[in-house]
């Protein structure tokens, strides 16, 4: 069963972080010195959607968050819908195999 390509939607996905950074009581500078950024504005190119982190950034940030670095993604749907990168049933094993993982490396 073959899936049509998904393209990211850089402004929700940007909104995305910048929603998890304020849950999580984060700010710009702390997410800064925790990614050893020497200066923040990759950071608001981010939130405003104009950049993606790197793939790096998102390994780090998912760890930060305890998720699966995708789930800080959002992708575009033809219907302007939009959803996490992962379908919910799928990103459940994903992240419980994921976590499974961490904790026996760590």
């Amino acid at each position: 069963n073959r899936q049509a390509y998904q393209a990211i939607d850089m402004r929700r996905s940007g909104a995305r972080m910048r929603q998890l950074f304020l849950e999580a009581g984060y700010d710009v500078k702390e997410i800064q010195r925790f990614l050893h950024l020497s200066c923040p504005q990759p950071i608001y190119r981010w939130m405003r959607g104009q950049t993606l982190p790197t793939v790096e950034h998102l390994y780090v940030l998912a760890k930060l968050f305890s998720m699966h670095m995708e789930e800080l993604l959002v992708r575009e749907r033809g219907n302007g819908e939009e959803i996490c990168f992962f379908e919910v049933a799928f990103c459940s094993e994903r992240i419980d195999a994921y976590r499974r993982q961490i904790s026996c490396a760590a």
